[in-house]
């Protein structure tokens, strides 16, 4: 359990890192770990939570509708934004969040940010804008608050995106911009949801921090949160929410399906099915979910879920 003065020296660590006067780019293990305490399973090194790689996979099947509203029963208000340019607007993106917070070009600041960086074994050659894709690994999505800059505000263009694409197998999410949209289309499985393009390079901007707490918009994403991109927008969903977000999003989609199916058949009336569905259509979903073959989540996991459901 941490101590208050420790508790304190991370809270003022966070609230001056985005201002450049942190010692450090990235928060140490224990950091991440203190700032996502709620997560209670397995962690990467840098002390992110590692959300298991089949409920990211299930995540792809859930509405953003379903997701909004299941973190909103929880109280988290602000995980949601919208209004992007997607570079391939029909395709689903999930992963964990690696974060990255970009601010105005100010060179005392930015000669600190370099320093450190030096003495984090960070890379010196290129721009510091090659830090964040460094740090990826298999599953992340490089999410950075480029704070609305479109010209000269191009977080990468298509040599980055390889890069990306190289380390992550997944793409970026920028409350910014990029370059080259033409050369980043082309790389297969590579996505991005942007503000803006530009064919200008970045200029007048700077890297403060990596796995920092950011603000994209409407929401605030931490380091390790779920990410659920679709073209209806994108929501940051907090890694110890996600098990069960997937569970009753799942189970919402198969009580709607039941529903219209019954509709269509017209075997019940659409106020029976809008409302509070009576012990008989409770025993006719629980037969229909017998019969049903293709769910999306196991047998097991379905039974425990029905064990504690309150109809």
């Amino acid at each position: 359990m941490m101590d208050k003065l420790t508790l304190v020296c991370l809270v003022l660590c966070f609230t001056f890192s985005g201002m450049g006067f942190s010692q450090q780019v990235t928060p140490t293990p224990d950091q991440i770990i203190a700032l996502t305490s709620a997560w209670e399973g397995e962690r990467f090194s840098d002390g992110r939570p590692k959300i298991p790689d089949d409920l990211l996979e299930r995540l792809k099947g859930i509405s953003m509708e379903e997701a909004w509203g299941n973190l909103r029963n929880k109280g988290y208000n602000n995980q949601f934004e919208n209004d992007w340019i997607i570079l391939k607007e029909d395709e689903v993106l999930t992963g964990r969040a690696v974060t990255a917070q970009y601010m105005p070009f100010r060179e005392d600041v930015n000669t600190l940010v370099k320093e450190i960086g030096k003495s984090e074994n960070r890379a010196q050659s290129g721009g510091t804008n090659s830090w964040p894709i460094d740090v990826l690994v298999d599953g992340d999505v490089y999410v950075a608050d480029g704070y609305g800059k479109i010209v000269d505000g191009t977080l990468i263009g298509d040599n980055l995106g390889n890069a990306i694409y190289a380390n992550s197998g997944n793409g970026v999410i920028f409350n910014g911009s990029v370059r080259d949209m033409a050369g980043l289309s082309k790389i297969d499985g590579f996505n991005a949801w942007i503000k803006g393009h530009d064919p200008s390079y970045i200029q007048e901007m700077m890297l403060t921090t990596i796995n920092y707490p950011i603000r994209m918009g409407r929401a605030t994403v931490l380091p390790g949160d779920a990410v659920l991109a679709n073209k209806w927008g994108v929501i940051f969903i907090p890694s110890h929410l996600v098990a069960d977000l997937v569970i009753n999003a799942e189970f919402t989609a198969l009580r709607d399906q039941f529903g219209h199916q019954r509709l269509r058949e017209q075997k019940y009336t659409a106020g029976e099915i809008d409302s509070r569905w009576s012990e008989a259509i409770k025993q006719d979903f629980l037969g229909w979910l017998e019969e049903k073959q293709d769910l999306p989540m196991s047998r097991e996991e379905l039974d425990a879920y029905l064990k504690d459901r309150n109809w």
